[in-house]
């Protein structure tokens, strides 16, 4: 009898070092470089939204977000109140974190991906149950866009 619990604890060590093996590695945190303004509320939801979501935020208050947007290529089309870059991509406005882990992971040709505007239920943008449709539009240098991703109403 000792000999069949000293096996079965053998194998069940033997067992738990090969689950611990296969078991899948912590998602690593995505750094985001984000640039708002000082007086926007929203915002600071958002970089919240980033942050539940495994983004390592870096944040940036600047008074000139006019600057920022031009240097970066976004157009008045795409435009909304804050900016950030991620893995060489813009990203403009209200875009939910599983669009931009989507957009990391699938690395389309683009200059970046926006939520032109600020509609209401989007992350950072909650107006209690209200949530509008929406769409997360692709963008280019050369000011060509489409959409990436479509949220429906609730």
């Amino acid at each position: 009898m000792k000999l069949v619990n000293v096996f079965l604890t053998m194998a069940m060590l033997v067992l738990g070092t090969q689950v611990r093996a296969e078991a899948p590695a912590a998602e690593k945190p995505i750094d985001i470089v984000v640039y708002r303004s000082p007086s926007c509320g929203c915002c600071g939801k958002w970089l919240e939204h980033l942050k539940q979501n495994n983004f390592n935020v870096t944040d940036n208050v600047t008074e000139d977000m006019q600057a920022i947007k031009d240097k970066y290529g976004v157009s008045k089309e795409m435009a909304s109140c804050h900016t950030a870059l991620v893995d060489g991509y813009v990203v403009e406005g209200h875009v939910p974190a599983a669009d931009i882990k989507e957009l990391l992971r699938t690395k389309p040709k683009i200059a970046g991906i926006s939520v032109p505007g600020m509609p209401s239920g989007t992350p950072g943008m909650e107006m209690g149950g209200r949530k509008d449709p929406y769409n997360v539009m692709s963008f280019d240098r050369e000011n060509h866009y489409q959409t990436f991703k479509s949220h429906e109403a609730d």
